[in-house]
């Protein structure tokens, strides 16, 4: 198996992106994909990660990730099968395979900003700079809510990933507003892929209810991933992928 036909088997094509979304992608970082899951995939993706987040308690996102003021879980690959489809649509794929070239997945996790918080500074998810093009990680939004000012959408600079610095080189305050910043807002079902070297971060829910999301995020393949995946797959996960899939997550039997 190579990454082409992975890809392939996938449903990745050439025209899977038209051009002017791959445009959008490099000018500004980021590409809003409308309708991606239907109400009901949302529905029950938010009632499963319900369940996961009780049933886990304290230890809810300790595989990867613990964040004061928001509810996270990680290594969703392996806590039920309708999460597959964030390592495995093809217009996902097509935009990581546009930014990254050969990749894999590093971690699929959820995060839920609690009402009142949610707010991080401005950063990149290398943290470290990059010459543009030379990227190194690419990371997809998965809106379980409509995302809107209120209740904490992620906020990004535009082109901010060609700048070839980190925020805090530029900013005295990278968790203050940057003028040129915008929130990602969209509709629930909405997948918004972002440049994880553009600068970005949550912003307080202002709420009285949680603004929920998952966040499948890419590496190159020579890059250690965020959560190890050949070191947490259950038997029974690998059993239920394909092995294009298996070539996504990187894992061997």
């Amino acid at each position: 198996m190579d990454m082409t036909t992975a890809l392939r088997e996938l449903g990745v094509t050439d025209d899977v992106l038209t051009q002017d979304e791959k445009d959008q992608l490099d000018r500004d970082g980021y590409l809003p994909l409308e309708g991606i899951l239907t109400a009901d995939e949302v529905a029950a993706i938010n009632e499963r990660l319900a369940e996961l987040t009780a049933a886990e308690g304290d230890r809810a996102g300790l595989e990867v990730h613990q964040e004061k003021g928001t509810d996270r879980l990680a290594d969703l690959v392996n806590k039920d099968p309708r999460f597959a489809v964030c390592f495995s649509h093809p217009r996902v794929l097509a935009a990581m395979r546009h930014v990254l070239g050969e990749f894999r997945l590093s971690s699929l996790n959820s995060r839920a900003a609690l009402p009142g918080e949610g707010h991080q500074a401005l950063h990149a998810d290398s943290g470290h700079p990059v010459e543009p093009g030379a990227y190194e990680v690419c990371n997809s939004i998965w809106l379980l809510d409509d995302f809107t000012p209120q209740n904490g959408a992620t906020r990004v600079v535009p082109g901010s990933h060609r700048r070839g610095t980190m925020p805090a080189d530029e900013m005295p305050d990278p968790a203050a507003r940057h003028p040129d910043q915008i929130q990602l807002t969209g509709r629930a079902g909405t997948v918004v892929i972002f440049n994880s070297h553009l600068w970005h971060g949550g912003t307080q829910n202002h709420t009285d209810k949680p603004r929920r999301a998952m966040h499948s995020y890419f590496a190159l393949r020579h890059l250690p991933q965020q959560l190890d995946q050949q070191s947490y797959l259950r038997v029974n996960t690998y059993n239920r992928l394909t092995p294009a899939q298996h070539f996504i997550l990187d894992v061997t039997a």
